[in-house]
């Protein structure tokens, strides 16, 4: 089974969070990772969530991707509430309309790098389109490195076959999270220009966790958390412009957050 495509109702728009709080444990023990945050994500556009340890953001992306429930408020990918969704519906939800990359390659060392690239495609039983596997072998360099198993490639290869992975499926969003936390600079950037590439020549919506300037500068636009909440953001982002947005969290104003939704 399969969930069906959504019906982009709001037209531009590929994910939504609204009034969304995250807490845990209870009493004095409760933490709020999240306090009431809105926000929208464009379509076909590169946003990075960005802020201080200990601020949220992995938390919000986590809730947003449908890997943790949020205790209040609302997830919309495309036309489907995430909320309304039972733990099976979730899964094909992220298995068949999710891309995931993280910090940790998270690939099965038995396969080889085709087999990792169509692991989704196989596990829900179906065949990947040959016109678009190339495409994608193709968009992020690994024609000459398909039979090779993970131990076999470099650290940098290994982050373009989970690009590729998250790719394969045509996902209506693909979240990364820290992508290049285990990368030296070179590779790191490399990858940055294959979820740079996938937004402007495959049409994809890319979220990305960073707490490196640099890499959120590859960004459309750069929102920022402090204490759980949305606090100010950056479009057209530069690495500068970026630090001297996180050195000035804490300065700013009330309200600033509200031009996040769009």
């Amino acid at each position: 089974m399969s969930v069906p495509p959504p019906a982009f109702a709001t037209a531009g728009v590929a994910v939504t969070a609204r009034g969304l709080r995250k807490e845990y444990g209870a009493g004095q023990a409760r933490v709020v990772a999240l306090d009431g945050v809105d926000v929208d994500f464009a379509a076909g556009r590169f946003t990075a969530i960005m802020g201080p340890s200990g601020s949220g953001k992995s938390t919000l992306m986590h809730c947003l991707a449908g890997l943790d429930r949020p205790t209040a408020g609302t997830v919309r990918i495309g036309d489907a509430d995430t909320g309304g969704l039972d733990d099976r519906r979730l899964t094909l939800l992220r298995r068949d309309r999710i891309g995931f990359v993280f910090q940790k390659f998270n690939l099965l060392p038995a396969l080889t790098a085709e087999e990792n690239v169509v692991l989704p495609l196989a596990i829900a039983g179906r065949r990947p389109d040959p016109a678009w596997l190339r495409q994608v072998v193709a968009a992020v360099g690994l024609a000459d490195r398909l039979r090779h198993r993970p131990a076999e490639l470099s650290g940098g290869q290994q982050q373009r076959v989970a690009v590729a992975r998250a790719l394969i499926t045509k996902p209506w969003v693909i979240f990364a999270d820290e992508p290049t936390g285990n990368l030296d600079s070179r590779s790191g950037a490399e990858v940055l220009r294959l979820l740079r590439e996938a937004v402007d020549t495959l049409g994809q919506t890319v979220v990305m966790v960073t707490h490196d300037p640099t890499a959120a500068s590859h960004a459309d636009r750069v929102v920022f958390l402090a204490d759980g909440r949305l606090v100010r953001e950056l479009t057209a982002p530069t690495a500068e412009a970026v630090l001297d947005a996180l050195a000035h969290l804490d300065q700013a104003p009330a309200g600033a957050a509200t031009g996040l939704r769009r």
